[in-house]
């Protein structure tokens, strides 16, 4: 089925395309046969025609779009400058106000207000504009870069996808190209200014370039860049943040580099520690130089930022106002922030001073940002003056969730508001430089909350290396974009489809679709990189993961499980794919999933390893062997990845950057066993009775949950083994067995057939006993009826605990103001609730509030029952908020709950780590059945999860189980 589905798209005969992209004007609309254009058929055989006194993007874009034409179909068409050559069928490039463009298109025939909007396309077929051209397809933009985006669209659609070259993607063969395509003229982009930073770049992109790539310079040099600004236009972008880590040299240390920004009309800026397009890592040296402080050596700083604004007068610049240190560190020289904010304000003063008089006398006419990042966010709150022309560039805290945003005041500023956001970061409390795994669904929330605050003027996404961000940047790009067609979530799942559909067919990017979003939940519950429960900065050792073997029905058992299943797909798949499609699924699907997978078995098993050996199982070593098996096939997995296309990639991917313990082999040491027990027993959460019997967690009646039994071998080489007198109500996988080499322990589930228990007598405790040759061990089966008189699918409290999911509410009561919204596809539960509209102000009379409510039926009467209130880390709205909840358990009095957290904490290192914020809150009950949990919104932006309560003294699960319910 799946080689069928690929070959049919290899072999696809386009002959006709439907329109190619939106709907056509309605006043302009044209017979049907007047709109087909045959690019390329056995009637004709189109030729490309530019102004070649204009930009020179139409020059780049004209010959890329024939290399694309010629990708396609083996035709590749003849690119010609002079109109007196043209004849057949001629595709227009040029500006819409353009001599060229002119000449086909009359300015009265252009929607109004269209030529003022920015980096916008028409398309408009003509039939005899000429005397020898019998069709022309005009591609008119209302700037260069406007062009270039029609330009792609029309190579996306014919088969070229964006990712062609830097992912390797198969250009989708047609025998025929014809368009039938009406007037249409596109929207302008959503947000204005749109692009990539590339950072961290010492372990894949830098390496890769001085070896593989562009030897020839040793570097990130203009031969990369022409390459990573062809891609930035293919997906509707416009700006760059230029590689700044000490492993490369400096955008402006390669002539071309700023030659080759020029020529693909790439807006040039830099990053937050880059004042002035300087990279100080590269260009500031403190021997020439002096300290790099604005307070004793102001002269040097000033002219070292004189010298660049000189060079750069010419280039397309957002110019990054302020100065933090050399690096990504604090100011120098300034002991408070009284201090640091009298010097930056000194300093704003003087770069503006700088970009009047070699820029524009009319500083507000040149773009330019302050990025709100890091200790810069606690100048700005405390009176650092920023002039309103200046774009507030707000961060998110390198996690994914943005820190603050434009308030009410802010978002009137002329210079508006953006974000620069991680997709790849180096720093405490851990990187995340590997495999790009945050959540798209975050990314939806976080960065259209974004856009809707009015935070539109300047995205910039760290992509790191570029690879494997390669999903997260397209979606983050197509958001700045178009963004209206993302403020649903749903819109997420739609998204991706598409982007593995285009690859790969409609099926199979169903299907791939499915598997990426399991591996971004699994990784939102907890990064591959952070797996080793270490911490960085200062680097710490690893530690044993938060799941647990023994509980939940083996919570780590379910996470290998759950990566065993995608990797198992990808590899069906991929052994199933023709050689042309290998690569690029090797790249955007199948590495990052088996390397998160073998990531965590690394791990995981190392807990299983440790655990067993505790018990004295001998099966401990074997878990061992696993746990090493996944660190080679990542070894391998690697070595895999470099070697595609010929070596193509050498260089690119590094499983170890910066060399961390969590990338590490770790070891495993194991207790000598000397237990003489013949076999031992391990229960599912292995709790004890009073007499000390061993006991499963109860079985509630009607409930379908099995629990385990691990039998194993301790100190003998085999044994048999039996359960003694089992009631024919219990059904276990397994009633007897032996134990050897090759079989050193059996996992047994216990369940009840309810049918044979009534029939029993509805007994509520039973005694089992397991025999072996010198061994004999007692258990317990408890059952409780507490729920039988309950309503079904109510959520109660079982073994001590009772789940319920933040949208699986009672109500929803709903007034003027804040209301709760629900939000699909975020969060743990793949559901939250967020406190919405965002324009909302703060509501602290709870009465008037709209409230959500919950119901919980529990078996125990308790005063020290607690309740886990987690919802997702998410920070105030902006610089002077709060994000709070009022919280109302029974008719305990209303709680005040603020998940606000300070700097880097460590409430907010555990935060991120684990995309939760945890609040616990008493929950005494004082009589057995219905409770009943109240949550009242009180700052707009809160995103609540999921909520567990806690009777007994269980330890906290990590990760999210099933709701309780009842069955």
């Amino acid at each position: 089925m799946i080689i069928n589905s690929i070959k049919n798209k290899i072999l696809l005969l386009v002959t006709v395309l439907l329109p190619i992209s939106g709907m056509a004007n309605s006043d302009t609309l044209q017979n049907s046969k007047d709109v087909v254009f045959e690019i390329y058929s056995s009637k004709s055989e189109a030729i490309i025609l530019y102004d070649k006194n204009a930009s020179a993007l139409d020059s780049v874009t004209a010959n890329l779009l024939a290399d694309d034409i010629y990708k396609v179909t083996n035709y590749k068409p003849k690119v010609i400058t002079d109109i007196k050559q043209a004849k057949g069928h001629v595709i227009v490039i040029g500006r819409v106000d353009s001599d060229l463009v002119n000449q086909f298109i009359d300015d009265k025939n252009i929607k109004e207000g269209f030529k003022n909007q920015w980096e916008s396309y028409l398309y408009k077929t003509i039939t005899n504009p000429t005397k020898t051209i019998d069709k022309a397809f005009v591609i008119a933009g209302t700037n260069p870069r406007g062009t270039a985006y029609g330009v792609f669209n029309i190579s996306k659609i014919i088969g070229v996808n964006p990712w062609y070259w830097w992912a390797d993607v198969p250009v989708k063969k047609s025998k025929e190209l014809i368009i039938n395509q009406p007037e249409y003229y596109s929207k302008a982009p959503s947000v204005k200014y749109r692009g990539i930073f590339l950072n961290d770049e010492d372990w894949g992109l830098q390496p890769w370039a001085e070896k593989s790539f562009e030897p020839e310079t040793g570097d990130i040099g203009p031969k990369t860049y022409a390459k990573i600004f062809e891609l930035l236009l293919r997906l509707n972008a416009n700006s760059i943040w230029p590689a700044m880590h000490p492993s490369t040299k400096a955008f402006f240390h390669y002539p071309g580099n700023p030659k080759m920004a020029a020529l693909y009309n790439i807006v040039l800026g830099s990053s937050h520690a880059e004042p002035m397009l300087r990279n100080n890592v590269d260009e500031w040296d403190k021997k020439s130089f002096g300290s790099f402080n604005y307070k004793t050596n102001k002269t040097n700083v000033y002219e070292y930022w004189k010298d660049r604004v000189k060079a750069a007068r010419d280039i397309d610049a957002i110019y990054t106002i302020g100065m933090r240190g050399v690096h990504d560190s604090g100011m120098e020289g300034v002991k408070n922030i009284e201090e640091a904010i009298a010097v930056l304000n000194e300093v704003i003063v003087d770069q503006r001073g700088l970009i009047k008089k070699y820029i524009n006398p009319e500083a507000a006419n040149v773009p330019q940002a302050f990025t709100v990042y890091k200790e810069v966010l606690d100048l700005y709150k405390n009176g650092l003056e920023v002039p309103e022309d200046i774009t507030l560039v707000w961060t998110d805290d390198n996690y994914g969730y943005i820190r603050a945003l434009s308030n009410a005041d802010e978002q009137k500023r002329a210079g508006g508001g953006g974000v620069y956001y991680h997709a790849s970061y180096w720093g405490r409390p851990h990187d995340y430089l590997w495999l790009s795994a945050i959540n798209p669904y975050l990314i939806q929330e976080e960065m259209m909350k974004a856009y809707n605050l009015n935070n539109k003027e300047i995205w910039i996404l760290n992509v790191g290396d570029i690879k494997p961000a390669e999903y997260n940047t397209q979606l983050f790009l197509d958001m700045a974009y178009d963004a209206e067609q993302f403020q649903k979530s749903e819109y997420v799942s739609t998204h991706q489809q598409q982007f593995f559909s285009d690859i790969y067919g409609n099926e199979l990017g169903s299907e791939i679709a499915e598997i990426k979003n399991t591996y971004y939940q699994l990784a939102f519950e907890r990064k591959p990189e952070f797996m080793g429960w270490s911490q960085t900065e200062k680097t710490t050792p690893i530690y044993n993961t938060a799941y647990n073997t023994l509980a939940n029905g083996d919570e780590i058992e379910q996470r290998i499980h759950a990566y065993q299943t995608i990797e198992k797909q990808v590899q069906k798949i991929e052994n199933q794919l023709p050689k042309e499609f290998k690569s690029s699924f090797i790249q955007l699907v199948s590495y990052p999933v088996e390397g998160a997978a073998n990531m965590n078995k690394k791990f995981l098993y190392r807990d299983k390893a440790m655990t067993y050996a505790q018990e004295g199982r001998k099966s401990a070593a074997h878990y061992k062997d696993l746990s090493a098996k996944a660190y080679d096939k990542m070894v391998s997995l690697t070595k895999k990845y470099n070697g595609l296309n010929n070596g193509k990639w050498q260089g690119i991917m590094d499983m170890k950057p910066r060399r961390l313990p969590v990338f590490d082999n770790p070891e495993i040491n194991l207790a000598e066993n000397s237990d003489k027990d013949v076999i031992g027993i391990t229960l599912e959460d292995t709790l004890k009775t009073r007499e000390g019997i061993d006991k499963l967690p109860t079985f509630y009646v009607n409930e379908t949950l099995s629990h385990f039994i691990d039998i194993y071998l301790k100190s003998a080489n085999k044994a048999h083994w039996k359960f003694d007198a089992l009631p024919n109500w219990i059904t276990a996988t397994k009633t007897s067995g032996r134990l050897n080499e090759k079989n050193l322990e059996r996992r047994i589930q216990l369940s009840i057939n309810w049918n044979l228990w009534k029939k029993a007598g509805k007994p509520n405790s039973v005694t089992l006993k397991i025999k072996a040759e010198g061994f004999e061990k007692n258990l317990q089966i408890n059952i409780s009826d507490s729920y039988v008189n309950v309503p079904k699918n109510s959520i109660v409290e079982k073994n001590g605990k009772a789940i319920v999911y933040a949208n699986n509410f009672m109500n929803n009561e709903k007034k003027e103001g804040l209301t709760w919204k629900e939000l699909k596809g975020l969060g743990h539960s793949k559901s939250s609730m967020q406190a919405s509209p965002l324009s909302a102000k703060s509501v602290l009379d709870q009465p008037k509030a709209p409230v959500l409510s919950y119901e919980f039926f529990t078996e125990t009467i308790t005063e020290k029952a607690m309740i886990d209130i987690v919802a997702m880390p998410t920070h105030p709205l902006n610089t002077d908020g709060k994000i709070r909840i009022a919280v109302q358990w029974n008719d305990e009095p209303i709680k005040i709950i603020d998940f606000k957290t300070k700097g880097r904490s460590d409430e907010w290192k555990q935060n991120v780590l684990r995309n939760k914020a945890i609040k616990h809150i008493q929950a005494p009950i004082k009589n057995k059945g219905k409770q009943t949990l109240k949550v009242y919104p009180v700052d707009a932006g809160v995103l609540l999860d999921y909520f567990v309560l806690n009777t007994g003294e269980t330890s906290e699960v990590y990760p999210i189980v099933s709701e309780t319910i009842n069955h």
